[in-house]
C-alpha cells in the first residue's frame, strides 16, 4: 500500500514539472509576420480609400444633386432663360409655353456657351457653335444639340410633370407652377441635331 501512495506521488510530481516550452520565432518567421500584417493593413485601407472615393457625395442645391428652382423666376415665353452657374443650367421657357433645362455646357468641347441677346440664341465662345433659345442645333462643330437635365414641376392643382426621356419640354399650358426641382445628376442626351 505504501508502495502504490509512493507511485501516485512519483507520478504527480512528474507531471508537474513537465512544462510546455515555446520556441521564440525565429528572425525569418517574425519578418513572415510583420510582412503579412503590413500586407493586411496595406489592403484595408486601400479598399476603404477606394470604396470612399467611389461613392458619390452629392448635396441638395450642388452640382450633381437636386436644385429647387423658385417658381418666380422662370422667365416669360421667348425672353433670355434663366441661367443658375452653381447648377451649371439654364432655364429656358420656349415660344409655345414650355418649360426646359438646358445644359450649360457646348456638346462639342466642353466650352460654356453663352445667352447672345442680339442674336437671340446660345453662342459658344470657343468655336463658334450656336443653338437656340430650347437647345436645339443651328450651326458650328457641335455634334448635337445641348443636353438637358431631368426636371420635375409642381402645379397648383397638384400634378406633377416630369421631363420624358427624350427631354423635351414641360408644356406648362396656363397652369400655376408651385414646384420646380432639376436633377442634375440625370442628364439627357439628345441624339442628333434635333
Amino acid at each position: 500500500m505504501v508502495t502504490a501512495v509512493a507511485s501516485q506521488r512519483t507520478v504527480t510530481s512528474k507531471a508537474e514539472t513537465t512544462q510546455l516550452e515555446v520556441n521564440a520565432p525565429s528572425r525569418r518567421e517574425f519578418l513572415y509576420y510583420i510582412w503579412g500584417a503590413s500586407m493586411v493593413l496595406f489592403l484595408g485601407e486601400a479598399t476603404a480609400g477606394l470604396i470612399w472615393f467611389m461613392l458619390p457625395r452629392f448635396k441638395q442645391g450642388e452640382f450633381g444633386g437636386i436644385f429647387t428652382f423658385n417658381p418666380a423666376e422662370v422667365p416669360v415665353a421667348g425672353t433670355a432663360p434663366a441661367s443658375v452657374p452653381v447648377g451649371r443650367f439654364h432655364v429656358s421657357r420656349t415660344d409655345d409655353d414650355g418649360l426646359i433645362v438646358l445644359y450649360s455646357v457646348c456638346t462639342h468641347l466642353g466650352c460654356l456657351p453663352k445667352w447672345v441677346e442680339t442674336n437671340h440664341r446660345f453662342e459658344c465662345p470657343c468655336h463658334g457653335s450656336k443653338f437656340e433659345l430650347d437647345g436645339k442645333y443651328i450651326e458650328g462643330p457641335a455634334p448635337r444639340s445641348l443636353d438637358r437635365f431631368r426636371t420635375m414641376v409642381t402645379f397648383e392643382d397638384n400634378p406633377i410633370a416630369t421631363t420624358n426621356d427624350v427631354g423635351d419640354p414641360i408644356l406648362l399650358e396656363g397652369h400655376l407652377i408651385v414646384g420646380i426641382r432639376i436633377d442634375t445628376s440625370d442628364r439627357i442626351k439628345r441624339l442628333g441635331r434635333v
